[in-house]
């Protein structure tokens, strides 16, 4: 008896994460889905007025962000983490690498706000002066948010790298490659399932950010069309709205939410199958 009571005791405790997602998913559904009904699907996630006052929930500038900030993160931040994978796995000594890889793990532990601050501080007034514009910009948002995944995408790289089999790289050596021959045209293809996975969570982390987005964004109701026009963000809207929406303004706030909620559900089902990919 205390053998089957500490199974079923394990056996809750392990389902209780997917009890309260489904319970989350639940809810957000039951929220949002009657302004689909109500407005059309289309008209919400296609529209490009968003005018609670008079009834106009057009999402889409929202989405048009969220796609320039995180596609400007990938830009900046992908290139740097993967050099940096690289360097830790292949070239740099032991002793380096034991000191520096807990120094990037620290990075995904520092609150967004103090990115934000940081960003409104030091980021956006560089913009200001040398790119124009009032310096809260997609720009702004960009490297935020390219130095936040930097954590992530070099944490999942090192493992993927490092767990290619050294007679892989012993062979290429072996037939005259050099080291760099034989990173880019050994290592990476055998971790390439891995590499893809951890740009993909990055991506997750970058669209799912709110905080240090609100702070340098500008936050402003509009389709960017340059790199120092002033987004909203998908996360952002809801975050700056929510506290005072009421009826089908704060439908329209979860629509916001179960649309963001399609965004992280794609990229965790790829990442997934990524890393299963052999």
């Amino acid at each position: 008896m205390k053998e089957k009571l500490i199974q079923k005791s394990l056996f809750l405790i392990a389902t209780s994460a997917i009890s309260i997602l489904v319970l989350i998913t639940f809810f957000i559904f039951k929220e949002g889905s009657p302004l689909f009904l109500k407005k059309g699907f289309f008209s919400v996630v296609f529209g490009s007025d968003w005018s609670p006052i008079e009834g106009h929930f057009g999402v889409w500038p929202f989405i048009v962000g969220s796609i320039w900030v995180t596609v400007g993160a990938l830009v900046l931040g992908v290139p740097l983490a993967l050099a940096c994978s690289i360097f830790l796995v292949e070239f740099a000594p032991k002793k380096l690498r034991l000191w520096v890889k807990p120094a990037i793990e620290l990075l995904a532990g520092i609150p967004s706000v103090v990115y934000g601050f940081i960003g409104v501080v030091i980021l956006v007034p560089l913009i200001r002066v040398y790119f124009g514009g009032t310096g809260f910009s997609v720009l702004a948002s960009s490297v935020v948010l390219a130095i936040m995944i930097l954590p992530t995408i070099i944490g999942i790289s090192m493992d993927s790298l490092s767990a290619v089999p050294p007679s892989y790289r012993e062979g290429s050596l072996a037939l005259g490659a050099t080291p760099w021959q034989t990173v880019y045209r050994v290592v990476l293809p055998a971790a390439r399932s891995g590499v893809l996975a951890s740009v993909i969570l990055g991506m997750g982390r970058a669209i799912g950010e709110t905080m240090a987005v609100i702070m340098v964004a500008g936050n402003a109701v509009r389709i960017p069309g340059a790199l120092t026009d002033s987004v909203r963000t998908l996360t952002s809207n809801i975050a700056l709205e929510m506290g005072y929406a009421i009826g089908d303004h704060r439908m329209a706030l979860f629509a916001t939410g179960i649309i963001l909620f399609g965004f992280i559900m794609v990229l965790n089902i790829s990442a997934n199958l990524l890393t299963r990919k052999k």
